[in-house]
């Protein structure tokens, strides 16, 4: 199969500088010379495409780790490290009901999108409109707005919807919305958190010891990479450590000084 226009692909060069461009009919500008977008539609995925200069490019189809690392960004962004723990240990699927405060730029929004098709939906919430521009313009750019519902809202109101299958908080003080994520997620569900600090997570446990939330677990995630040289195998030099602490809780129904809604609004 060949590329079509309006593909999405990954140029790579022979000193590995990556780029994520569309098939269509311009000049695309490189350090090594100037590729015919134009021209992908001749050759398929895993080929090369040449510069005018005659420099060999591979054209790949990106992944959703591809999209992610070339958001645009006006905000600090939750890494696949942390996204993949997050889609399992919150149970996100085909189908899934997810509520999100704190888009930002749009990594853990267009992975919540990505796994919900084709039938789910993530209602994304935003309190900055200028950050909702941009991450409604990423998602677009990799077709996944139609299965996210992007609001400017200020979470204090509380969430609109309810019995979600998930919900995570991305904000500087999750604390103060446990109660509207509790009030939004189905029983049993997990709500997830993410803070860079530990006396955030402090603030979190404190709030959260009283309500009815079970199986707590704080942690921290780090990657290690290693050169890939077969006789001198061993890890780089430098390493992203932190990037932020994740906090997940799962909701009940047993506390007696559960907030007062009613499960059965949809």
């Amino acid at each position: 199969m060949y590329w079509q226009k309006n593909d999405l692909v990954l140029l790579i060069s022979p000193d590995g500088k990556r780029f994520l461009v569309k098939v269509e009919e311009r000049k695309f500008s490189t350090h090594h010379g100037d590729i015919d977008l134009g021209s992908l539609c001749k050759i398929k995925p895993g080929e090369v495409v040449k510069t005018h200069k005659g420099v060999s490019f591979f054209t790949l189809k990106p992944t959703l780790y591809d999209f992610i690392h070339h958001l645009k960004r006006h905000t600090q962004i939750i890494y696949p490290k942390e996204l993949g723990y997050i889609l399992m240990r919150m149970g996100i699927a085909p189908g899934a009901k997810v509520l999100e405060c704190g888009a930002g730029s749009g990594a853990l929004t267009m992975t919540l999108a990505w796994w919900v098709r084709p039938h789910g939906k993530v209602f994304s919430y935003e309190r900055e409109e200028r950050f909702a521009k941009v991450c409604l313009e990423n998602l677009r750019k990799v077709g996944l707005s139609e299965w996210v519902e992007l609001k400017v809202k200020d979470l204090e109101e509380g969430f609109d919807e309810r019995n979600a299958d998930a919900v995570f908080l991305d904000v500087r003080e999750p604390w103060r919305y446990l109660e509207q994520a509790w009030k939004a997620l189905k029983g049993g569900c997990m709500l997830g958190m993410l803070v860079p600090t530990t006396n955030q997570i402090s603030e979190i446990l404190k709030r959260i010891e009283p309500m009815p939330f079970i199986e707590v677990e704080v942690m921290e995630i780090l990657l290690r990479r290693f050169k890939p040289v077969a006789e001198r195998l061993r890890p780089f030099d430098r390493m992203v450590a932190h990037t932020g602490y994740l906090i997940f809780a799962r909701k009940v129904w047993t506390r007696t000084n559960a907030p007062k809604d009613n499960p059965s609004c949809s």
